[in-house]
């Protein structure tokens, strides 16, 4: 098992570059100096996306016969988030540097160790200008605490009216030193003090209508922080609406929006993502199986994309750390290269969902078993992907960098993405040997026009044959045709009319027919 401070810098940052270079992800409005925590899929990385997303449909609702599928509305009226308590309590702590100004997650500050050098204020002589007000910079341990000062003169010089006076000329009123272990209280980019933390609700809050005054409450409305509820809220619809019966579940994938304090790590943690998401109601005495249940069926699922089961991390919440109302939560956690982290969560999350809308809308939740002639809330198993984390994890994944050496005995390289068929972006790449050669490209024409309603195919004919598969590994391509002289016939009738499939990860090379082709392909990239 890696440790989870394990981490490859190096790597993230080839992945991040390959991402863009390569028309997977860029930063949300770049060209303007980008919006934080939001990202947007290139063409490639819509076609990933896509094709994750479908899959997970395939698998979770369309070869399911126990699986609904529903699509909720985005915007969320404050009463269904007030009594999933998303109003009251759905916040993280916060804290700002009184130096950069930049805002952190109070339990996500490192506990440090050092020296804590403490000023009541500053003064300028020459102009007379003084100002009371506390603050402390940590100085690191081996440190001389005479450091805290060039930090300290920087928070002052900042408080001056005028800004043409250098901070240097300051000088500082020093209160305090003091030996600290383990303090949470300070920057650890900059060492400067912290403001105490206070509760920042995630939520984005929006205006309905086109009155909608500021003062008016009765506007309100917010961007769902999660796809749940609106699937608890609608739960009673779909059940009346087709013919089920416990258990079954309601799927849905589908934008949320939390405004984090910190995003970080790429896509890992956005402020705009996108959720895959399962309720599935059952009865009550069935809920921890079930739990179980679901947990393999989604370890396969990641398998089956490309991420193997050795690299996932099964940790089984302990009591007292999950929340209130779950009786079990597994998170399902990958190795990324900054760190092992969460991929998706599968709590049971017994009845509190149903049972605080039935208590919040006044209106009954119940299912009604004719067998039994029973009524009761079901419980609920609830398996929870990112969308956007899990497309990360299959680049991460799919990232290698090779030795290689070439037909002259050179040493040579390639960068390749070794995406699983189904998932990759571009299944095939379509080449004429020789672009000047008519039929050639003829021919690759009609096997493009022949492939492109089953599958995304990609035509290219710049630049010598090998560069043009260097460029589709980068990409993720699983398998490339090349159309040659032996395919019009020029080298003899017996390889007329067949193709060479070059293979992306063992570079190996065989021919095929090209009425063949299809069946072939699709055998391999479903």
């Amino acid at each position: 098992m890696a440790n989870k401070d394990s981490t490859d810098p190096a790597r993230m940052e080839k992945i991040v570059s390959l991402c863009k270079r390569r028309g997977f992800i860029f930063q949300a409005g770049e060209l303007y100096g980008g919006l934080n925590g939001c990202w947007d899929y290139g063409p490639l990385g819509a076609e990933l996306k896509r094709n994750l997303k479908e899959y997970w449909w395939r698998k979770t609702v369309q070869e399911r016969d126990d699986v609904l599928g529903m699509d909720g509305a985005i915007l969320t009226m404050p009463q269904v988030l007030k009594s999933s308590g998303h109003l009251d309590s759905f916040s993280d702590p916060m804290c700002d540097c009184l130096l950069s100004k930049a805002r952190l997650r109070a339990d996500q500050v490192p506990a440090q160790d050092g020296t804590a050098v403490y000023f009541k204020g500053a003064k300028h002589e020459a102009t007379s200008w003084s100002i009371e007000r506390p603050f402390a910079v940590l100085v690191a341990p081996g440190k001389d605490p005479i450091e805290s000062h060039k930090t300290a003169r920087k928070f002052y010089g900042e408080l001056m009216p005028d800004k043409k006076i250098s901070p240097k000329e300051l000088e500082l009123i020093e209160d305090r030193r003091e030996e600290v272990t383990g303090t949470t209280s300070f920057n650890p980019d900059n060492g400067s003090l912290l403001t105490e933390p206070r509760e920042f609700n995630l939520m984005f809050k929006t205006k309905m209508g086109a009155s909608a005054d500021d003062n008016d409450p009765s506007s309100d409305a917010y961007l769902r922080p999660e796809t749940a509820q609106s699937i608890f809220v609608q739960y009673k619809n779909v059940l009346d609406s087709n013919r089920i019966k416990l258990p079954f579940g309601i799927a849905q994938i589908g934008k949320s929006f939390r405004n984090e304090i910190n995003p970080r790590n790429y896509t890992f943690r956005s402020r705009e993502f996108e959720q895959m998401e399962i309720e599935y109601f059952c009865r009550p005495e069935d809920g921890l199986r079930l739990t179980d249940e679901w947990l393999e069926a989604r370890l396969n699922f990641y398998a089956e994309i490309g991420i193997p089961r050795e690299k996932l991390h099964i940790l089984d919440i302990p009591d007292g750390e999950r929340a209130f109302y779950s009786q079990k939560t597994y998170d399902i956690e990958y190795e990324f290269p900054f760190g092992v982290q969460e991929l998706e969560g599968v709590a049971y999350r017994t009845d509190y969902d149903l049972g605080v809308h039935q208590k919040g809308s006044g209106k009954t939740m119940e299912y009604f078993d004719e067998e039994t002639k029973e009524r009761f809330l079901p419980h609920v198993v609830e398996p929870s992907a990112g969308c956007d984390r899990t497309v990360l994890a299959m680049i991460c994944e799919a990232y290698a960098e090779e030795k290689l050496t070439d037909d002259k005995g050179k040493d040579d390289s390639r960068e390749v993405l070794r995406f699983v068929p189904r998932m990759a972006p571009i299944k095939v790449g379509i080449f004429p040997l020789l672009k000047k050669n008519e039929e050639q490209v003829r021919i690759c024409k009609e096997i493009q026009k022949k492939l492109q309603p089953w599958m995304n195919v990609f035509y290219d004919d710049g630049g010598a044959v090998g560069r043009r598969y260097r460029r589709q590994d980068e990409v993720g391509t699983p398998f490339c045709i090349t159309v040659d002289f032996d395919t019009i016939g020029e080298n003899g009738p017996e390889l007329k009319d067949t193709v060479t499939i070059r293979h992306r990860d063992s570079m190996e090379q065989e021919r095929l027919k090209i009425d063949t082709l299809l069946t072939w392909l699709l055998e391999r990239v479903r």
